[in-house]
């Protein structure tokens, strides 16, 4: 099932929008604290111990510490869906949750926040969870809070923190108080007070995020109990601590004070003359959304300074409460699809803005990217439409501002490694049966050593190796399977999937059956570009026909085809074999192409291309 969302709600700033992000943390000392937006004068260190962010956290000024002090750096991502109809982070209909949290933490995510709706509370059933073949076998039978449950305790334990969302009052849709008149204020204090105590002895969950964007008529410091968030955030801050006194606070902002309007939960102007204050100190994380203009057009993005501009705006909205050392501040949202060059303007400045990593350390903003699931509609996600691969474009971006993980509950191997294996290459089909798919790959490097190799069939992790070679049994009979390959090393570090191969297994009766790969060659002149595929034969019988399938941005449009029959479903391109070119004996190859022009010369078209093969 793949499902495309116009983001939850349409956003808007007087007809704007904002939207989600997650967390991700980084072990790094820091300097004392420097003026506003200067660089550190020396290069960050890693902290000494080998469990840096155990334990639960607080604040102290603009910094986050962990249990022993030490600080720790946000920088995760969103994964969405609890707060949805289906009552569970979308995407389970294609993955196993283990795989999807895994390769989170590869890509360099350390934190996920989770929103989720009250709906959760009344024992809400998940829809499109998919069970088969041992997927997500451990979450058949279990309501949304179990499913919550194993997707917290599995982040745990591999060294990741989540941050729990209160995204919605019911799965309806979002709102701009933190009651409804079906949802009143003391059902969010108790479900509040209930997700704290669920998680008490569990500091995989740092914090709560109180209530998703709160905008007008929400106000911030006016007094009135009925409108005022951040009297509204005190009570809730208090529900939560009642329960966990350890959890951090996290508070958005509103849309507007004293006629300043900004995005959604992103206008913070108010927080340095009415701060929160709770009965516990240092545990309230301020927290801001920030959005470009696939989500809506604002002012500022056509200012003739653009973008110049925008660390003065985000000084004036909530910057200015790290810059003064006032509290943390946490960009729980931003995102973009990036299609236009005023959005990628925007993405790098953001970026640079929120402080490298590896000259400020953990003396930085705290963040949460927008989202991991590609079916966010206005500004869609670090995952393709496939749930599988990875937009490495939009990833790329991110990486100054990415930090080390945690280590897990039970502490690290003492080495303090953090550096992932290299990708394994070279995946191929060696060989296929009725009930069985052999394959190998090409070694992957590490600082240290390989330890091993994961095998994920269909994204679900079917088996482990040593060696460069796996045979997968057990399978059914004319049947079409995926896999992907990840190297690990001692200190548990995991690599990014390798370049899915597909097989087939054969009809029955023994023998064998035919796999294929497809390598696709660019030929690309910013308005326009040609690509070039060359399909191989990688099994050990005759092909009789194939097929190649891969994902371009709609703003590269397809304008001609060769030596294939090539068809177009939204994002999804496929090329299937002609009468003359579908047979291939082992090893044996043949090309097609596929000529494109842009309506967007910024959009990426790097392939990803599977290939599938019968006999």
């Amino acid at each position: 099932m793949r499902l495309r969302l116009r983001r939850r709600l349409t956003r808007r700033l007087a007809g704007c929008a904002a939207a989600l992000a997650a967390a991700l943390v980084t072990t790094l000392t820091a300097p004392a604290v420097p003026a506003a937006h200067a660089a550190t004068g020396s290069t960050a260190t890693a902290a000494a111990s080998t469990t840096a962010g155990a334990g639960y956290w607080h604040t102290s000024g603009r910094q986050i510490l962990d249990e022993a002090g030490t600080p720790v750096r946000i920088a995760g991502i969103n994964w969405f869906g609890f707060e949805t109809s289906n009552y569970v982070p979308h995407g389970l209909w294609s993955r196993d949750y283990k795989s999807m949290i895994d390769q989170m933490k590869s890509l360099g995510y350390n934190t996920i926040r989770l929103p989720y709706s009250d709906d959760i509370f009344k024992g809400t059933a998940p829809s499109s969870i998919n069970t088969s073949s041992g997927m997500n076998a451990d979450l058949a039978g279990l309501n949304s809070l179990g499913v919550m449950d194993k997707l917290v305790n599995y982040a745990g334990s591999i060294g990741m923190k989540v941050i729990l969302d209160r995204h919605r009052p019911d799965s309806a849709g979002q709102s701009a108080l933190w009651y409804t008149s079906s949802v009143p204020e003391s059902t969010w204090l108790a479900n509040l007070k209930s997700i704290a105590a669920r998680y008490v002895n569990n500091p995989a969950v740092i914090g709560v995020d109180l209530h998703n964007e709160p905008h007008d008529p929400a106000c911030w410091g006016c007094g009135d109990l009925a409108t005022d968030w951040r009297l509204a955030a005190q009570r809730g801050g208090e529900a939560v601590l009642s329960a966990n006194p350890k959890l951090l606070i996290f508070v958005e902002g509103v849309q507007s004070f004293n006629g300043s309007s900004y995005w959604w939960g992103g206008n913070l102007q108010g927080a340095g003359q009415y701060p929160v204050q709770l009965s516990v100190p240092n545990r309230v994380v301020y927290s801001a959304h920030d959005y470009a203009t696939s989500v809506a057009q604002q002012t500022w993005f056509s200012d003739p300074s653009f973008p110049s501009n925008m660390p003065g705006v985000w000084d004036k909205n909530w910057g200015y409460l790290f810059n003064q050392n006032i509290a943390p501040v946490w960009v729980g949202e931003f995102g973009t699809t990036l299609q236009s060059t005023v959005d990628q303007a925007w993405l790098k400045a953001l970026v640079q803005y929120l402080r490298p990593t590896a000259t400020a350390g953990a003396d930085s903003f705290q963040w949460t990217f927008w989202s991991w699931n590609p079916n966010s509609g206005d500004t869609g996600g670090i995952l393709n439409d496939d749930w599988t691969t990875v937009n490495t474009v939009k990833d790329n971006y991110l990486a100054s501002v990415k930090a080390p993980g945690f280590g897990s509950p039970g502490g690290g191997t003492g080495n303090g490694d953090v550096q992932a294996p290299s990708v394994p290459g070279g995946l191929t089909v060696s060989g296929t049966t009725a009930g069985s798919v052999s394959l190998s790959w090409t070694a992957s490097t590490d600082n240290t050593a390989v330890t091993g190799y994961d095998v994920y069939r269909n994204g679900t992790k079917v088996g482990s190796a040593t060696s460069t070679s796996y045979t997968d049994s057990g399978l059914s009979a004319a049947t079409a399977y995926s896999y992907t390959v990840r190297a690990k090393d001692a200190a548990g570090n995991v690599s990014a999937a390798s370049a899915a191969v597909t097989a087939t297994t054969s009809t029955g009766g023994g023998g064998t059956n035919a796999g294929c790969s497809a390598a696709v060659s660019l030929n690309d002149w910013g308005n326009g570009l040609t690509a070039t595929v060359t399909v191989t034969n990688t099994g050990t019988a005759p092909t009789k026909s194939w097929q190649v399938a891969w994902t371009w941005p709609t703003s590269v449009q397809i304008s001609g085809s060769w030596s294939a029959n090539v068809t177009r479903s939204g994002q999804t391109v496929t090329a299937t074999s002609l009468a003359y070119n579908g047979a291939l004996a082992p090893a044996a190859s043949t090309s097609f192409g596929v000529q494109a022009t842009r309506t967007d010369a910024s959009a990426s078209a790097t392939v990803t291309a599977v290939c599938t093969a019968t006999s």
